[in-house]
């Protein structure tokens, strides 16, 4: 037995050229790979929140409400009754000691200043009323 090369043809030149076509393929395949994961990566919290049937109120349970305006003039009205604004948070306090989950929803004129707005949520939170909503107009 003979150890040697293996036969060549003499007309077969060496090979001087980088195949490119493999190099092409497993870049396409890692800028898929990142295409699919780089959105992924934007959510940094994920979470799986428990799930529960919606309760909606029955025919005698519809949760209180008061309603509070602030006209542009400085005008402060309860329950459309025109109140001062001294008067408003032992308002506030007797409606918290017969339903502590009344909502307070603000009505206010866009001219008021915001620090009268700051005024009327803080005198409701004082009071225990936690729940407050902004009523606002829906465009047209």
């Amino acid at each position: 037995m003979a150890f040697g090369r293996l036969p060549r043809r003499p007309d077969a030149p060496p090979l001087s050229e980088i195949n490119v076509t493999p190099l092409v393929d497993v870049m396409l395949v890692l800028l898929v790979i990142f295409m699919l994961t780089a959105p992924l990566l934007t959510s940094a919290i994920r979470l799986e929140l428990p799930q529960a049937p919606g309760v909606s109120p029955g025919p005698g349970q519809t949760p209180a409400v008061i309603t509070v305006a602030l006209d542009a003039q400085g005008g402060l009205y309860l329950n459309d009754a025109p109140v001062e604004a001294a008067a408003l948070a032992p308002q506030f306090e007797a409606a918290a000691r017969r339903q502590p989950d009344t909502e307070v929803q603000l009505r206010v004129d866009q001219a008021v200043p915001y620090g009268q707005v700051v005024a009327v949520m803080g005198a409701a939170q004082k009071a225990g009323l936690t729940r407050i909503g902004f009523v606002a107009q829906p465009t047209r």
